[in-house]
């Protein structure tokens, strides 16, 4: 605890790039500084080639701390980060560490391991008292790295979780099933799901401000806009989205239909080989390239449709502001998005109507299509998913509800510790009179 009683968490993420991962822990340290909690947020740097969003925390009136070492990527730094880290724990003496993504979480718990160990008080079987959290935006045990690779990233999660988690946090119910019960990482017990939120209210009033981003565009308001949102990187794959649009004008023949433009919103490493793949399949009258854009309350209610086509996910935060803006989407059945999608509906298509969306699986550029079609031609499914998103989101993701639920976890965490620390000064005391 801080002199002025406050419980201190230190926040940590690898890096500040593009993503929902970012606002997540922005939100939360915002958030909490208005409660009966001091919270510093720590993190890497954002590698050549992505963008970094330090912009969103100074809008927040967030200062991180920047450890230049700390990144993506896994290098002999990564002893200078934990190094690092252990200082700062010594001179914060945090009463929670919360670490986010898989790298923070992998350095800031080694980190941490020593911090709690590495004291005088082992001797007397006394650790240094602070609770360990970590957060599962997505996970990396499929999709991203070679065989080899991941087999080592998933021994080095279970051995962290049993030698220095106390909480492991998930942000989908879908999401524990595969790293729990499919992965085996961490024991039951220690899980807990806490859905993403995000600010809600930036949102009002969508509608009113559909034609800002056509505008930029050049289209008109009865053009179908069919966009997808996201950092362009292998695990998003828009290899397949653009080989599924591909698909898609070979199968349309209706010419009743209104006109169908497709935006990429987003930038990365990949684009250069995305616009000649796009060109090589006849799309350049079709597909706009638009970069990154930092006003998602005007692109989203300028799109008819978002795709998601990520090989691994955990909850999209491109998925819930696409619903919150009752935007109909378009998924594939990926890590969170089968949460989100909600129950489907029974049917033999190679895409699947649910609740809330059309699900597709990866890879299956013929299944995308026909999805695609489906909810470009049928208007009244658009409307009945969009308003099941819109409902679903609303009552499940809001900013408010994220920070009351990660505080009530803090505040259990700390009981626990205070209980544990009373029983064992009652039985010095009674063994002491004994």
């Amino acid at each position: 605890m801080t002199a002025s009683g406050k419980t201190k968490v230190l926040r940590i993420i690898a890096r500040l790039n593009v993503g929902g991962p970012a606002k997540h822990v922005v939100w939360l340290t915002d958030g909490l500084k208005q409660s009966n909690f001091e919270t510093l947020l720590v993190a890497g740097t954002v590698p050549q080639g992505e963008e970094d969003m330090a912009y969103f925390a100074r809008e927040m009136s967030v200062e991180p701390y920047y450890i230049r070492e700390m990144s993506r990527e896994i290098s002999l730094r990564d002893a200078i980060t934990i190094w690092k880290l252990w200082r700062l724990f010594i001179r914060e003496r945090p009463d929670i560490i919360h670490t986010h993504t898989a790298k923070a979480g992998t350095v800031g718990r080694a980190a941490g391991f020593l911090y709690r160990w590495f004291t005088p008080g082992v001797l007397i079987a006394q650790p240094r008292r602070c609770k360990f959290v970590h957060t599962y935006h997505g996970h990396i045990f499929h999709s991203y790295y070679s065989p080899m690779k991941t087999r080592l990233f998933l021994f080095i999660e279970r051995v962290l979780a049993r030698l220095v988690t106390d909480r492991l946090l998930v942000v989908s119910d879908q999401q524990l099933r595969e790293i729990n019960t499919e992965f085996r990482v961490g024991r039951q017990h220690q899980f807990a799901v806490v859905p993403l939120g995000l600010d809600l209210k930036v949102f009002d009033n969508a509608l009113s401000r559909r034609l800002v981003f056509r505008r930029e565009l050049g289209l008109n308001d009865d053009v179908i806009l069919v966009g997808i949102v996201g950092r362009l990187t292998e695990i998003k794959n828009h290899l397949f989205f653009l080989r599924g649009v591909a698909r898609w004008k070979e199968m349309a023949t209706d010419e009743s239909q209104p006109p169908v433009k497709f935006v990429v919103i987003g930038d990365g490493s990949l684009r250069p080989q995305l616009e000649a793949l796009a060109s090589s399949l006849g799309l350049n009258n079709d597909v706009i390239f638009a970069g990154t854009r930092r006003d998602p309350q005007n692109f989203y209610p300028a799109l008819d449709i978002v795709a998601l086509t990520s090989k691994n996910e955990g909850t999209p935060l491109t998925l819930i502001e696409a619903m919150a803006n009752s935007r109909p989407v378009i998924a594939t059945s990926v890590g969170g998005v089968v949460d989100l999608l909600g129950e489907p509906l029974p049917t033999s298509l190679n895409y699947r109507e649910c609740t809330r969306g059309i699900s597709i699986t990866c890879d299956d550029e013929d299944g995308f299509a026909k999805g695609l079609m489906k909810l470009i031609e049928d208007g009244e499914l658009r409307s009945r998913v969009s308003k099941n998103g819109n409902d679903f989101v609303k009552q499940n993701y809001s900013k408010d509800r994220l920070i009351e639920d990660v505080k009530g976890l803090y505040a259990e965490l700390i009981s626990a510790q205070t209980a544990k620390i009373e029983s064992r000064t009652s039985e010095h005391s009674l063994e002491s009179r004994a």
